[in-house]
């Protein structure tokens, strides 16, 4: 549920998570009353729960806010702020757990849960969590005897317990002026801010009196931070420094200094997560419009060669759009299902298109030369710009020039989510766990009112997302997979290749969950 987070955030990191099987370096007994330290490869920006799609926020966030169910380091339900919850595909009923309270003493109420649900499910607030944890239209009410909240989908929605149990829940005085969210926080969670530098660090203090974590955590659970600073360090190679000169405790690497790293046998645990995903833009006018444009891109690529150069030669083929190891669906919807390299058959396309060869082996037609924007995010590591760099060298090739530029997680956020900015192609992973989460992102409304920011239009994939979400659990599997194979079909977007990100703890241990580490599990070392 800790999901639906472009990777450039990577997404940077929010997948299924998996032990390394390595005990920590200089394993120690915990120690109460310390302060950790976490990197940051990102400034997260605004802070609001309800207000972000990249995974840097969401990873602060749930220092400071609980979600209804959590999902536990083997992928399955555990209690969060609601000890029971049932569902179909379109209601859903959670119970709260008792004692609850916000960072400022209140009790938590089912009302301001249900409160919530609604806002976040009307589209006039413009939420981004909208159609990722709770679909549009979706009406909450409650009930504060009872501590219930019921809630009624206007569609349905294959997961939706398992959605609207994973939204992040801002208490009464955050729901009223959400300006407190931005650069603070209004929340049940184990921390609230006490300051915030943007682009340098976030202090966040423990609340002790907080013992309603995941499943049957205790307020003494012992060596707990009573102190969290998360530092915005841009660079992977200062983090990974820091990290060996004991200034920093949890960092995420994706780039070649893990191995450095990995050498030394620290306490680590991996993520699993889409690197390799390009996009584009298929908003009309744009020459990434066209089908055989898209086509003739991809073909001019070997994707094999490319996921090796992102990945180090780490990496692994994308077989679905779900990350690995999560979801609840299996099917292999790319291979045999994306266009094969193949460089002749481009051009021909090109040809055939009206994209003639100009001056200077550039493509043109009527006039206006095939020229586009490509951009990656800077916060993934360096492979990055070493892929684009090769992507711009077989576009060349086809007679395509490609001009590269590296964004950096808020421009993303602006230019590309938010719609600011021209684009026609770029390397944009985007983690979810659950088909459901990607529909927002891959139909319906464009940016500003909405979350398709490639403004793909693709009937046959609606339909099946149609069918499929009518179906709770798995027993739609067959309808999500022939959604997946619908935008292949149209070159819509080409997932390629996957990789594994190594998290390292020095003087601290933790858990993730869907790639994102747990407040609740970190334990400081003496």
């Amino acid at each position: 549920m800790r999901s639906a987070i472009i990777g450039v955030l990577a997404v940077g990191l929010v997948l299924s998570a998996c032990s390394s099987g390595e005990e920590p370096s200089g394993a120690g007994q915990p120690v109460a009353g310390q302060t950790l330290t976490m990197a940051l490869g990102a400034d997260p920006g605004n802070l609001d729960p309800q207000f972000t799609s990249l995974s840097v926020t969401m990873q602060v966030d749930w220092f400071l806010y609980d979600a209804l169910v959590n999902i536990g380091k083997d992928g399955k339900p555990v209690a969060g702020l609601a000890e029971k919850w049932e569902g179909t595909a379109t209601t859903a009923k959670y119970t709260l757990r008792k004692g609850i309270t916000c960072a400022d003493g209140t009790p938590l109420t089912a009302s301001t849960v249900a409160q919530n649900i609604n806002f976040v499910g009307d589209p006039a607030n413009k939420s981004t969590r909208i159609g990722v944890f709770v679909p549009a239209g979706a009406k909450a009410t409650a009930d504060d005897a009872t501590g219930t909240i019921t809630v009624t989908a206007a569609a349905p929605d294959a997961f939706l317990v398992r959605n609207i149990g994973g939204l992040h829940i801002v208490c009464g005085k955050g729901m009223k002026d959400r300006n407190l969210l931005k650069q603070g926080s209004d929340g049940t969670g184990m921390y609230t801010v006490a300051e915030a530098v943007p682009g340098d660090h976030y202090t966040l203090t423990r609340r002790k009196e907080y013992a309603w974590g995941p499943g049957d955590f205790k307020a003494d659970e012992p060596g707990l931070p009573d102190k969290v600073v998360l530092k915005v360090v841009a660079n992977e190679t200062t983090s990974a420094n820091l990290l060996v000169a004991g200034q920093v405790n949890i960092v995420a690497i994706a780039g070649p200094d893990k191995q450095r790293l990995e050498a030394q046998k620290l306490f680590t645990r991996s993520a699993g997560t889409p690197l390799g995903e390009l996009w584009f833009n298929q908003k009309a006018g744009l020459p990434t419009a066209d089908l055989a444009v898209r086509r003739a891109l991809t073909q001019a690529l070997d994707l094999a060669q490319l996921g090796k150069v992102i990945t180090g030669g780490t990496g692994s083929p994308a077989t679905k759009l779900v990350a690995p190891g999560m979801g609840p669906c299996a099917d292999d919807t790319v291979t045999g299902n994306l266009p094969g390299h193949d460089l002749d058959a481009a051009k021909a396309a090109l040809d055939a298109a009206g994209w003639k060869a100009g001056a200077g082996g550039i493509r043109e037609k009527g006039g206006t030369k095939l020229s586009l924007v490509f951009y990656y995010p800077t916060s993934l590591g360096p492979t990055l710009q070493s892929g684009a760099e090769l992507l711009q060298k077989a576009w060349g090739e086809l007679g395509v020039e490609a001009s590269l530029k590296a964004v950096s997680t808020a421009e993303f956020s602006t230019v590309v989510l938010a719609g600011q900015g021209t684009w026609h192609a770029g390397l944009f992973p985007l983690t979810v766990s659950l088909p459901s989460q990607l529909v927002s992102f891959l139909s319906g409304t464009t940016p500003p009112s909405g979350s398709n920011f490639s403004a793909i239009k693709n009937p046959e994939y609606d339909a099946a997302v149609r069918k499929a979400s009518t179906i709770a659990g798995t027993d739609g599997c067959g309808d999500w997979a022939a959604a997946e194979r619908a935008l292949f079909k149209q070159v819509n977007m080409v997932p390629f290749v996957n990789t594994t990100v190594p998290i390292f703890g020095k003087g601290a241990t933790f858990e993730l969950a869907e790639g994102s580490v747990v407040p609740g599990s970190i334990r400081m070392l003496g």
